[in-house]
């Protein structure tokens, strides 16, 4: 399974990556920036996890921008399946093209259930990120972010979320 799955994620990596690098010019005048990011994992007991987050953003200026993220996610395991949608406004702060400072609300509904107890559940959850991270130049105006969010309304034990702290890869295609 093993030889399989690598390549797989190593071909799906590359071609995610080409589309975000390839035919990016310079906009110009234009304001609007899209991006986002996608996860894949894999776990014990036959844990599959699958989680899309597109954006759209507007510079405010040359190193301020805003917009709205969503965000989609899939798990399922041998004991448990989960659907996960957020969305909510981001503010993102560019330091030389290099470094960022990030803030993002989400409002995330989140439809849980278990498959040993026959336990289904539908909450809601806020999550406020703050945090920052680097920024590698991939094309013209099309940029790789790597970065760390901490989630600052997380509590232990009435989160969804097993921890507050959120590493993040994605990328930005307008700036």
């Amino acid at each position: 399974m093993k030889k399989f799955m690598i390549p797989l994620m190593l071909f799906f990596s590359a071609s995610v990556f080409s589309q975000v690098a390839v035919g990016t010019t310079p906009q110009g005048n234009n304001k609007w920036t899209f991006g986002g990011g996608i996860g894949i994992g894999f776990g014990s007991n036959s844990a599959f996890y699958l989680q899309a987050s597109p954006r759209v953003g507007y510079k405010i200026t040359d190193d301020l921008e805003g917009g709205v993220v969503g965000s989609v996610s899939w798990q399922t395991s041998n004991s448990f399946k989960s659907t996960m949608f957020g969305v909510g406004p981001f503010m993102n702060y560019y330091i030389g093209r290099s470094f960022y400072l990030g803030a993002n609300l989400q409002q995330y509904f989140i439809n849980y259930k278990d498959k040993y107890y026959d336990y289904s559940t539908n909450e809601q959850e806020t999550a406020l990120y703050l945090g920052g991270g680097y920024m590698q130049r991939i094309g013209n105006n099309s940029f790789m972010q790597i970065g760390l969010m901490y989630n600052v309304l997380w509590k232990e034990n009435s989160s969804v979320f097993s921890s507050g702290l959120i590493p993040n890869i994605g990328f930005v295609v307008g700036l």
